[in-house]
């Protein structure tokens, strides 16, 4: 898979920040150990098993560096699974360059890395459910698109990226809706959807069984079944099934990879989970640089 432009921008945007930091006043430690014309082979390997994501964003990483006369040899692609000690990536240039931008690859394939290798741990759990993975918009300020990106190549899905993509009813808009207006859940969703272009996704976050029976009447696209254990979730898909087969239903909150499956199996159609990209431990990933000619 390749970034599209604006997360191609997003990177850009990143590593020239970094490159800003780093260059200011020079790499003084390279300056003062590399002589100026120096060539070196950079060798990043993977230090543990894991998918792999970022690599579309190295040629960003470069023109941001300025390293526009490195030499890239790409060994994996992005949402390829990874054994230990394999060889990721190789760039071959200028010395003082290359340990220049050696933190700030790094930190951009290890981040990316990891949340793609949680992302497809949580896809193989429930494969053959029917059940998709989401994540959520509980990105690194900064990193959304990139932090998105790396959850589609590890097979998850994009919840909607900012505000503006989508209607997303949560407890605290009905909390304003009860003490404005008063009317019932279904309401809500109507007056939503008569303000809205129709091809606008229409999502309502409930609490309890009784009120998923109240929004599934107004017909929102999707509901969210906020917290509830898995006996309840069951419940829920047989009242979709009953008076609104077309809704989707999305299971969140306080999924792991201990009971992803059980939730999966309830018959749920989406399961969003933000610790895909809010605590998702980066993929080890190592550096060496060696010396040419």
């Amino acid at each position: 898979m390749r970034p599209t432009s604006a997360e191609l921008n997003a990177a850009y945007a990143l590593c020239r920040s970094d490159w800003l930091a780093d260059t200011a006043f020079a790499d003084i430690t390279s300056h003062v150990c590399v002589p100026p014309t120096h060539a070196a082979r950079l060798v990043i390997r993977a230090g543990a098993a894991g998918t792999v994501a970022g690599i579309g964003f190295v040629p960003a990483l470069l023109a941001a560096f300025e390293a526009r006369d490195c030499e890239v040899t790409e060994h994996v692609h992005d949402g390829d699974r990874l054994c230990a000690d394999t060889v990721v990536l190789e760039l071959v240039g200028n010395a003082r360059l290359l340990l220049s931008l050696e933190r700030t690859l790094l930190n951009l394939l290890g981040r990316l890395s990891g949340i793609a290798t949680l992302t497809a741990a949580y896809v193989e759990r429930v494969a053959g459910t029917g059940a998709r993975i989401y994540d959520t918009r509980k990105t690194a300020p900064g990193w959304r698109l990139l932090d998105k990106y790396a959850v589609r190549a590890g097979g998850g899905c994009n919840h909607r990226f900012g505000l503006s993509d989508a209607v997303l009813i949560k407890d605290n808009h009905r909390v304003i809706w009860q003490q404005t207006d008063g009317r019932p859940l279904r309401e809500l969703v109507r007056h939503a959807r008569a303000k809205i272009p129709a091809d606008v996704v229409l999502e309502i976050e409930v609490d309890t069984l009784e009120e998923l029976t109240d929004a599934l009447v107004g017909r929102p696209d999707i509901v969210l079944l906020d917290n509830m254990p898995v006996d309840q979730l069951r419940k829920a898909v047989q009242l979709r099934d009953q008076l609104a087969p077309d809704v989707e239903l999305e299971a969140s909150g306080g999924i792991t990879l201990e009971n992803v499956r059980a939730v999966a199996e309830t018959g749920v159609g989406r399961i969003s989970i933000g610790a895909l990209t809010h605590s998702a431990p980066w993929l080890d990933l190592t550096a060496e640089l060696i010396p040419v000619g």
